[in-house]
């Protein structure tokens, strides 16, 4: 589970970095070929960004499906509670299990659906606008993002039925920071 963890981490911070860097340099490029730079300005014109907001668009599509995934495992998902707070603990829990399996269904049909109509792309020569990339490829975010996100919450049904216990996740904790806090209280 730690190597998926990871991955699924490193994936959505690698698309996101990835994705901001672009529209920086798009903007960046836009914005100083206008300016009488000389030859610089040559050079920068002769650039072509055209690409750079279908490639940032695609990479924060991804970045969404597989952040929805990590959004279950880490009790960041948005999810609406208040009426099952208010029931006994008995059908408090009753009403948790059903949600996460209504939430891995639906995430497993949307996935298979979403297989499917990659399948069917894969057969056709589509491909994006400026990039020219397959369209299946685009398109491929949504099956696997799904069935991770359907994966993650049997993964959290299951534990909750094992301990009673959701994940959940604290705003004020940083990764690293309370380590930090420890070598300082240690220090002369």
């Amino acid at each position: 589970m730690k190597i998926l963890n990871r991955l699924e981490e490193w994936i959505i911070a690698s698309l996101m970095a990835g994705a901001t860097f672009i529209i920086f340099i798009a903007v960046l490029h836009r914005y100083l070929s206008g300016l009488p730079l000389g030859a610089m300005q040559d050079w920068l014109i002769s650039l072509n960004t055209s690409w750079a907001q279908e490639l940032s668009t695609i990479m924060f599509v991804w970045m969404a499906k597989f952040g929805a995934a990590y959004g279950v495992r880490t009790g960041i998902h948005v999810g609406v509670d208040v009426l099952v707070n208010r029931l006994s603990e008995r059908w408090r829990n009753k009403m948790v299990v059903i949600a996460l399996l209504a939430g891995a269904l639906f995430t497993g049909i949307i996935g298979t659906l979403g297989a499917s109509f990659v399948w069917r792309m894969a057969g056709t020569e589509q491909t994006s606008p400026d990039m020219e990339l397959p369209m299946w490829i685009v398109y491929l975010a949504l099956p696997l993002g799904s069935w991770l996100m359907c994966f993650r919450f049997l993964q959290v049904t299951w534990t909750f039925v094992r301990t009673g216990a959701l994940p959940k996740h604290d705003h004020a904790y940083v990764e690293g920071l309370e380590d930090e806090i420890n070598e300082a209280r240690k220090a002369p």
